[in-house]
């Protein structure tokens, strides 16, 4: 039984632009794009999220990620492709990428409301310091 949206698309039960399958990812047009050549990668397996994606398939994700940001450069024109993980649209982890036509197209800077002031410099070093004392006790 498929368990979301994704788990049909991999299994081929669901409608999606396939650019690329293998055994363990499928990258496909996005079906709502950013910028034009927006891809989506994602496992075939049900991971919700992209922590919890063991390190081979991460890896797998991420250098399939670089082979169609390579493709994409050529295709559109752009000197940069963004790669995002996200997981919160539909929940299976999956990497977006975006080619890069403008400044903001993968940025909060897009999205901030600018009367909100951006994080001071305490701010970032207390963002830092929870991180540092976090990330001491994970493997």
């Amino acid at each position: 039984m498929a368990h979301c949206e994704f788990c049909r698309i991999a299994q081929g039960t669901a409608p999606a632009a396939v650019a690329f399958a293998s055994a363990r990812v499928v990258a496909f047009a996005d079906r709502r794009p950013i910028r034009p050549g927006h891809v989506q990668v994602i496992p075939r397996c049900h991971v919700e999220s992209f922590d919890d994606l063991d390190e081979d398939l991460a890896a797998e994700i991420i250098l399939l990620g670089q082979r169609i940001a390579r493709a994409q450069k050529r295709i559109y024109g752009v000197r940069r492709v963004g790669f995002v993980f996200t997981g919160n649209d539909v929940p299976h982890a999956h990497a977006h990428l975006i080619p890069l036509h403008a400044a903001d197209d993968v940025t909060s800077a897009r999205y901030s409301d600018p009367g909100v002031p951006w994080a001071g410099a305490e701010d970032r070093r207390e963002t830092a310091r929870q991180l540092r004392a976090a990330l001491n006790g994970l493997s």
